[in-house]
């Protein structure tokens, strides 16, 4: 499955998940709890990789923030520019950022590389890595299962990642993972959470 199909999905239903996900009300108080928490001891400016309807770049950039979102799907941009006018949103994949090397503090990645097949997660990885200089921050957020597998997403195919094979993904990548949280709430598939420092300029 390729960016490009998994965009094509999201844009046929962009306005829908917008409705239904793309406010913060629509969050888990936990996620804002952890998502905050790292923003705020983040030092330079922060990509959300995967933006959506910019819903987070939006409430991070409300709480003094230094964000941008970045996301595959153009109608999820044109909503997020039409939601949030006082954010700036760009193209742009996970996989291939036009962001200078080592020019960023952080990168959110909440839930925006699930749809990503295991082979290619790495390349994804590499990205991010190259774009976060040497003691910058990464926050990946997941669905957490027992192994690495494809589910049927209401959008498109996604995988689960075991917290360990994700953190071994990443700590390989050059950051070292600090953090790994994990719940499941009711009705929903088990979630993860991952807080990384990227120790390495290679």
């Amino acid at each position: 499955m390729s960016v490009e199909d998994a965009s094509k999905a999201y844009a046929e239903r962009a306005r829908e998940y917008a409705d239904l996900l793309g406010s913060i009300s629509a969050t888990a108080e936990q996620d804002r709890e952890l998502i905050g928490s790292w923003a705020h001891r983040i030092e330079g400016p922060v990509l959300d990789v995967g933006c959506g309807p910019g819903h987070w770049t939006a409430w991070l950039r409300d709480r003094g923030v230094d964000i941008g979102g970045v996301d595959p799907v153009r109608e999820f941009l044109a909503i997020a520019a039409d939601r949030h006018p006082g954010c700036e949103f760009r193209h742009g994949t996970a996989e291939a950022l036009d962001v200078a090397s080592a020019s960023l503090g952080g990168v959110l990645a909440w839930y925006s590389l699930i749809h990503l097949e295991p082979s290619r997660l790495p390349v994804a990885l590499a990205e991010l890595a190259r774009c976060i200089r040497p003691g910058g921050g990464l926050l990946v957020g997941f669905f957490e299962g027992a192994r690495v597998a494809a589910f049927e997403h209401r959008v498109i195919t996604g995988y689960t990642w075991p917290i360990a094979e994700l953190a071994a993904l990443i700590d390989g990548a050059g950051f070292a993972v600090q953090e790994a949280h994990a719940r499941t709430d009711s009705g929903a598939r088990p979630h993860g959470a991952l807080v990384a420092v990227r120790v390495s300029g290679d």
